[in-house]
């Protein structure tokens, strides 16, 4: 990984930018990043179908030393993976098909409190913010992704399947490009002072 820059911006909300340039090392980000995170942590993860978002999600569960193997959870909106170690659990959440927002995670009845659980949500812009009063936002997104489309999710990636993102992107050809830049920005009391640096090492 390679770290493009860090700042703090105008909100007092810290960033940084990374180059990501495989699904192995997406997922060693998602690692250094469980290593930043505590019980109530809320995370959103923003990126078009095939970015790399589940792959982050399960070097992070890797991180946090949870149960089962993290997977798309776009039919069940939402799985929870138990600590093996005494740590929060992870709640993953696939927002992509609910609708109502914060009050249709509210109805979801996970066995989980979610205060004392780190939250990864996909697709969770202006739905679940108010789970959280700080949030990790981190935006995947795609430098050269032509040769990829191609190679993975065929010429038409507006028709596909939210699902594909499970998997696209570890099943990406390796002379395809797999390059991603990666915007990592703590918003909220929780990361005003957080040093975001390590997941660039």
């Amino acid at each position: 990984m390679e770290p493009l820059h860090g700042q703090h911006t105008a909100d007092d909300s810290v960033s940084v930018r990374l180059t990501v340039r495989t699904p192995d090392r997406m997922q060693e980000l998602g690692r250094a990043l469980a290593a930043l995170l505590l019980p109530g942590d809320l995370v959103l993860l923003s990126g078009e179908l095939g970015a790399g978002k589940t792959t982050l999600t399960r070097g992070l569960g890797e991180g946090l030393g949870v149960r089962g193997a993290v997977t798309s959870p776009t039919f069940v909106i939402a799985r929870v993976h138990p600590s093996l170690s005494g740590g929060p659990a992870l709640v993953h959440v696939d927002a992509y098909r609910l609708a109502g927002g914060l009050d249709e995670m509210e109805d979801l009845d996970l066995d989980v409190s979610l205060p004392e659980s780190v939250v990864v949500v996909e697709w969770g812009e202006g739905k679940v913010e108010e789970l959280s009063e700080a949030r990790l936002q981190v935006v995947i997104s795609r430098t050269l992704g032509d040769a990829y489309d191609t190679a993975v999710a065929g010429p038409d990636t507006d028709s596909a399947d939210p699902d594909a993102d499970s998997d696209a992107y570890d099943d990406a050809d390796s002379e395809a490009d797999d390059v991603r830049e990666v915007t990592v920005t703590g918003i909220g009391p929780r990361w005003v002072n957080q040093d975001l640096s390590p997941l660039g090492a």
